[in-house]
């Protein structure tokens, strides 16, 4: 029997980006939020349902779905602060998970290889940080 996968716009495969499922997820184009607005290191933002996760490092900004692979919790569930001191790993306040801040990969030994953080595709356009 032939498995379908539920495919997206574009051609994409939902099952490796469950998040475009979820009520609220961020449509292409869509402004996240305005980039002056958006300080140095981690912020959190919620639109409509949708937890999002932004880290703003000098002039590059990066999105990520505020759910922790393991079981879908917001990173920021039980305690607000989720990126290390030296800004390179965020962490799951719920089970202590730690994910590369940059790529949203696992650390080693965290959680299992295939169990990393749902980057959302952002760009910046006109100052304002949008879903691509």
């Amino acid at each position: 029997m032939m498995r379908r996968e539920r495919m997206a716009e574009g051609g994409r495969n939902m099952a490796t980006e469950p998040w475009k499922t979820m009520q609220g997820a961020p449509a292409p184009g869509q402004e996240i939020i305005a980039l002056d607005a958006l300080e140095q290191g981690v912020r959190v933002l919620t639109l409509e349902e949708f937890g999002v996760i932004l880290l703003r490092e000098g002039d590059s900004v990066r999105a990520y779905w505020n759910a922790c692979p393991h079981q879908y919790l917001p990173l920021d569930w039980r305690a607000p602060s989720i990126l290390s001191a030296d800004g390179t790993k965020l962490m799951c306040s719920n089970h202590a998970a730690i994910f590369d801040a940059r790529t949203g990969a696992p650390a080693e030994g965290s959680i299992p290889v295939s169990c990393g953080l749902w980057a959302i595709p952002i760009a910046v356009e006109g100052g304002k940080v949008v879903a691509a």
